[in-house]
């Protein structure tokens, strides 16, 4: 990780206090001055602030319920952050593993531990998100295959990956990705000639949603260990 988020994962330091102490020539690692805070350190690195020896913090893992009209930022903009409802320290070393618009209510996971986070952003890794979708018009029985199939989106050189679609009702729908492009869902059904009216997410990998809206909670072992 880079050495200003580690001395703000190990002391009371915000960021910029973090960077200011490193730049001053404060911050030692193994056994050399570093002036940097971009550069890379690992945890089993020795590493002192003025002497005193670091240790870093155990890393975080949250499961949010966002509600509607809150954005996916450390700050707040037009909506207002998320991190409103998360009421814990040092809250601007965590990030959102996987945002969702303003619009968009449903399960969001804040974490400061990046390797875990990239495991569920990372198409590659295939980790399968849940949302539930109300549409305009009613679903057409061509769609579940298209998606399947994968579809264009406007501006994009590559189908989409391919998508499962349960069809609850003739307006609501569940669908599953395994990746999210800019808008992803909506632009689906906008590419089928359709459109999203809400949207929700429900799950992310084996983690499903169990908590009321605005509320928080600490993830289990076995829900961290299940990404």
């Amino acid at each position: 990780m880079r050495l200003d988020k580690f001395i703000c994962k190990s002391t009371t330091l915000t960021r910029v206090e973090a960077t200011h102490v490193i730049n001053a020539g404060n911050v030692i690692v193994n056994g050399n001055v570093i002036e940097s805070e971009s550069t890379q350190v690992h945890e089993n690195n020795t590493i002192t602030l003025n002497g005193e020896k670091l240790i870093s913090r155990s890393s975080r893992y949250i499961m949010m319920h966002k509600p509607l009209n809150t954005i996916c930022s450390n700050v707040d903009e037009v909506y207002p952050s998320l991190f409103n409802y998360i009421d814990i320290e040092n809250a601007s070393e965590m990030h959102i593993a996987g945002r969702l618009d303003a619009d968009t209510t449903g399960l969001v996971l804040v974490t400061d531990d990046g390797r875990w986070s990239f495991n569920i952003i990372t198409p590659n890794k295939k980790c399968e998100k849940v949302y539930r979708v109300g549409l305009r018009d009613s679903i057409t029985d061509d769609v579940a295959l298209k998606f399947k199939k994968g579809v264009q989106l406007q501006g994009e050189e590559k189908l989409t990956l391919p998508a499962k679609l349960e069809i609850v009702n003739p307006k609501e729908v569940l669908l599953t990705i395994t990746e999210g492009k800019y808008h992803q869902v909506k632009r689906m059904f906008s590419a089928v000639g359709n459109r999203v009216v809400s949207l929700h997410r429900e799950k992310i990998g084996d983690v499903s949603l169990d908590i009321e809206l605005g509320q928080w909670r600490y993830l289990t072992a076995g829900e961290v260990e299940s990404f």
